[in-house]
């Protein structure tokens, strides 16, 4: 029985076909045993083996098998059921982590970007309740800085005059701090700053159209847009409040085997797949 390649399993009346060596990831499970026809819970009905369990639980048993993570919908909520249906088979690294739901749970996430305008400058400051989001936000954004001639606030273009990247300010993990515009030096000359929002490779100095490229970048990462609203009139500052539902990344299990035996070294944190 165990020499078979090909295994179709009927779960409460659901019907899966996989490999014999997926279901014996973990030796010591009922689900590899039952290939040797030591589980009594299995029966071996015209060629397919029946178990009387909830079969769509068990599609989230089969994608663990497969991929060794646990990558759950965003609106998943039986983790208490799933973790007894691993418990069941046999599966407890799975189980394990199932009991630690926080890990896997989605959270909402807040994101705040206040604007201001002052003459021919405008501020940008950006708060974030997840550090991650900040932070690889700061890497898609970055500030060129250079002295010109004869510009001015609505210039599109800077001059040939090369650019010096600057770093964004950082007061804290949360949030990060930029300006772009113009500010007068001397004479006709003015410092200038432009913004690049990655993978938008303009470098942009009016206020306005950073704000809107800003907007979009985080339109397109997921983020809703719940309110806006004016913190100033007088120094024209607006603000604008985001939120979304974070995935978590999927826990994958990282095990240490030898022959007959299904020990567990640990969890660690893994990328989602693509369309998992």
């Amino acid at each position: 029985m165990s020499s078979r390649e090909v295994v179709v399993l009927n779960v409460g009346g659901v019907r899966f076909v996989t490999r014999a060596s997926t279901l014996q990831q973990f030796p010591e499970s009922k689900l590899a045993r039952m290939l040797n026809d030591d589980e009594q819970e299995f029966k071996l009905v015209n060629g397919e083996f029946f178990v009387d369990r909830d079969g769509t639980l068990f599609s989230y048993i089969m994608d663990f098998l497969r991929t060794l993570q646990v990558s759950l919908p965003t609106d998943f909520s039986d983790y208490q059921r799933l973790q007894r249906e691993a418990e069941f088979y046999g599966l407890y690294p799975l189980a394990d982590l199932l009991s630690q739901d926080h890990l896997l749970k989605p959270r909402l996430e807040f994101l705040e970007v206040r604007f201001s305008l002052q003459q021919t400058r405008a501020f940008f400051r950006i708060f974030g309740s997840c550090s991650t989001t900040v932070e690889t936000l700061a890497e898609q954004i970055t500030v060129f800085t250079g002295q010109q001639s004869g510009q001015s606030w609505n210039s599109p273009f800077p001059s040939q005059k090369p650019l010096v990247p600057l770093p964004l300010e950082r007061p804290s993990h949360h949030d990060m701090f930029f300006w772009c515009g113009t500010d007068y030096f001397a004479g006709d000359q003015f410092v200038a700053r432009y913004v690049s929002i990655k993978p938008d490779n303009r470098k942009l100095i009016n206020g306005t159209n950073v704000l809107g490229l800003l907007l979009d970048t985080l339109l397109r990462d997921g983020f809703h847009l719940i309110s806006t609203r004016t913190v100033s009139s007088e120094e024209k500052a607006e603000c604008y409040s985001f939120e979304r539902i974070k995935r978590p990344a999927g826990l994958t299990i990282i095990t240490h085997q030898t022959p007959g035996s299904s020990e567990t070294a640990g969890a660690k944190r893994g990328q989602v797949q693509k369309g998992k």
